[in-house]
């Protein structure tokens, strides 16, 4: 028989029982503590070559990648790229900015405003990786003189959608006040046109330098509803404008970034109709999607 266990901070002999103490009069009971939640292991991420390995371990059979795949194709499953599910944004907030922005753009179509997406991007000097072409068989080198993280540049990307036009102007940051000028800039473009924006919830968006601005020049501010990039078309903008200006190339200044990007620009506005299906302005939802959301 083993012995009982040793009472901690004792020997290993039995303790006598202590006389029991007279009940205390109860108190109120406090919250019990919340257990601290585990970390939920990653995923893994089912390759076909930990298949092969999976299915060899588990059911004892082995087979090639090749068995694998065309076992996954008759179950109808085929390999693709994820799509980012924004959960926090709410479907209701957003069925109810798709009736708005329906509303503007008839009334864009029809010239009664001007409509204009507003959105700022932060261009990182050191090249961005994407496919190129090659000598079979070699690697594609792509230079880089390791610019650091402070070096780039700030552009605020306008689309001007009655004009399916766009503007990308520098700026050393994007703020309250860069943002003013930006307003400025297109009330004197526009002196008698009525102007509504378009953009995100960024904080100095909701600043009352940028709201006084607003109302002084007579632009309506129409914000985007929390988590939703993809009611914002210049979010394509900056895609494109990767893929062609740092997409494996660096640039070494500032100054040549920026000059890049005004290259970038005007070949692109000569050609409104591509601009304008690359800058899809999205009015609809799908009901399958927003079934997948979390509201907050």
């Amino acid at each position: 028989m083993l012995p009982p266990p040793a009472v901690p901070g004792t020997t290993g002999s039995p303790a006598t029982p202590a006389t029991p103490a007279t009940p205390a009069t109860p108190a109120t009971p406090a919250t019990p503590a919340t257990p601290a939640t585990p970390a939920t292991p990653a995923t893994p991420r089912w390759t076909l070559r930990r298949l092969v390995v999976w299915v060899r371990e588990t059911f004892g059979v082995a087979c090639c990648r090749e068995t694998i795949r065309a076992a996954l194709h008759r179950l109808k499953l085929s390999w693709k790229k994820g799509k980012k599910l924004l959960s926090r944004a709410d479907p209701a907030k957003r069925a109810e900015f798709v009736t708005t922005i329906q509303q503007v753009l008839a009334r864009a179509q029809r010239d009664e405003e001007l409509l204009i997406y507003i959105d700022e991007a932060h261009i990182h000097q050191d090249a961005d990786m994407g496919y190129g072409w090659s000598v079979r068989g070699e690697r594609l080198w792509v230079c880089s003189s390791s610019p650091g993280l402070s070096a780039k540049a700030s552009f605020y990307g306008l689309y001007l959608y009655n004009e399916a036009q766009v503007w990308i102007w520098d700026y050393p940051r994007g703020n309250g006040e860069h943002t003013v000028d930006v307003f400025e800039r297109l009330r004197q473009e526009f002196s008698e046109r009525k102007i509504r924006v378009i953009w995100d919830g960024a904080s100095y968006h909701r600043s009352g330098l940028v709201k006084e601005a607003a109302a002084r020049f007579h632009i309506e501010l129409e914000p985007l509803p929390g988590y939703s990039p993809d009611f914002m078309p210049v979010e394509a903008l900056w895609r494109w404008l990767r893929e062609d200006v740092t997409y494996n190339r660096c640039h070494n200044t500032r100054d040549e970034l920026i000059a890049n990007v005004r290259r970038f620009e005007a070949p692109i506005n000569r050609d409104p109709v591509a601009l304008a299906d690359r800058l899809w302005v999205k009015d609809t939802l799908d009901p399958d999607e927003e079934k997948l959301r979390i509201p907050r």
